[in-house]
Formats: structure tokens, C-alpha cells, sequence
């Protein structure tokens, strides 16, 4: 299996199927990434502002993907022309083809640039190769994260620690001990001055006070599992 980083909050993983998490490519001075060039099964988004969907339904429509997104997110974008999967914090589904999704709480808002609101932030849950995967979305500390979703067998946690928006790093290696990952993988930091971190201090870290390992990637990098 492949995790690769795509800047700011977008993943990508690749295991039996393709899953994109916030594709924030076009926009994003940080990215080597080309949104036409990306191939994905699945689209995860964990809410409306743009520096998360900015990308998502080129990509959508280049590949055929189905977007999965809180209710009135994917309504919205289903008036684009493109598949989407409307879902709700707490909701778990599995699709046809076996990809296992669950919609967990995030703390954020969720509004386009204009303003209007759509539904409410969210984080994931995702299962592939038989290995739990967590996408926390843009969010705050919150119990959660201990009590429901930490209860997971959590391969990999993908956490922001940018602050100011999100998390910072202290409260995001707090969110490790609760969840207790085999991997954390820092995002949503360094894309503008105002959530500038060292991602370095953070591994060091995680690593000296949890039993997990940090994946530190650069946009573009890539890590197998």
C-alpha cells in the first residue's frame, strides 16, 4: 500500500481502490501535483471551504469518481454532473465494491467563499487491505477521538497541526495518544504564514512520548506501508 501527500490536507491512498482525501492542487503553491493527472476511485471531502474541494470535481469527472461528502455538500456538487455519496457524522457504509467509509465528527465550519453554508465539518474513517485509516479533517481537540474513534484499530492518522484553523501541534500529539496509530502523518501546516509549523519537532516528539511512528512528507512525497 502507497500514502502519498499531496500538500496541505490532501492525501491520497492506494490500495485495492484509489481514495482522494481534499484535493487542493490548482491553488496551492505548495503542490507538485497536477489535478488532471490524478487517478481516484473515491473522493473524500471533510467540508466546503475551497482549500479542501478546490479540485475535486475535475478530478471526479476525469476518473468517473464518486465524491463522498456530508448531505448538503454532496448535493451541491451533484448539480456539477458528477457522482456523489451523501452521508452524515456517525454513518458508516460500505459500497458495492467493498470500500468501507465512516463519517465522524470534526470540529471546523463548513461554508463556500461566498458564504453559504454546507453542512458541517467532518473527519473519515476509511478501511483498505483490511487497514483502518483516519482522516481527522480540519478540527479541533475533541473527546471522540479517544472514545468512539480511537476505539479503531487506526493504521495511519492523518492529523493537522497547523493551528490558528485547526489543531496545533500540541494538541495534535495529544490526538495521538488518544487514537494510537501505527503512523501519524502531519497535515495542514506551512500552506500559509498564519499555520506555519516544524513538522520536524512534531515527529521528534510523537516519537519520544507515544508508541507511534510520524511520517513527516513533503508535497508529492510519497510512503509504502
Amino acid at each position: 500500500m502507497e500514502i502519498k501527500f499531496l500538500g496541505h490536507a490532501g492525501v491520497q491512498v492506494k490500495g485495492e481502490k484509489n481514495i482522494l482525501i481534499d484535493p487542493f492542487l490548482t491553488h496551492n503553491l505548495l503542490a507538485v501535483d497536477k489535478a488532471d493527472k490524478l487517478v481516484a476511485d473515491y473522493i473524500l471531502l471533510t467540508h466546503a471551504h475551497d482549500d479542501h474541494l478546490a479540485d475535486a470535481v475535475q478530478i471526479a469527472k476525469n476518473n468517473g469518481s464518486t465524491i463522498v461528502a456530508n448531505n448538503d455538500l454532496a448535493i451541491y456538487l451533484s448539480d456539477f454532473g458528477v457522482k456523489t455519496h451523501s452521508m452524515n457524522i456517525g454513518g458508516t457504509y460500505t459500497f458495492a465494491d467493498g470500500f468501507k467509509v465512516k463519517m465522524t465528527t470534526a470540529l471546523h465550519t463548513s461554508c463556500l467563499e461566498d458564504g453559504r453554508s454546507l453542512g458541517v465539518a467532518t473527519g473519515f474513517l476509511f478501511w483498505l487491505c483490511g487497514k483502518c485509516f483516519y482522516h481527522a479533517g480540519d478540527t479541533g481537540l475533541f473527546g471522540d477521538m479517544a472514545t468512539v474513534i480511537g476505539l479503531e484499530d487506526i493504521e495511519v492518522a492523518f492529523l493537522p497541526i497547523g493551528d490558528n484553523f485547526t489543531m496545533g501541534p500540541k494538541d495534535a500529539l495529544l490526538a495521538t495518544t488518544w487514537l494510537n496509530p501505527q503512523y501519524v502523518v502531519p497535515i495542514h501546516y506551512n500552506t500559509f504564514p498564519v499555520i506555519q509549523q516544524n513538522a520536524k519537532l512534531f515527529k521528534t516528539k510523537v516519537e519520544a512520548q507515544t508508541q507511534s511512528k510520524c511520517v513527516v512528507l513533503a508535497p508529492g512525497e510519497k510512503y509504502i506501508l
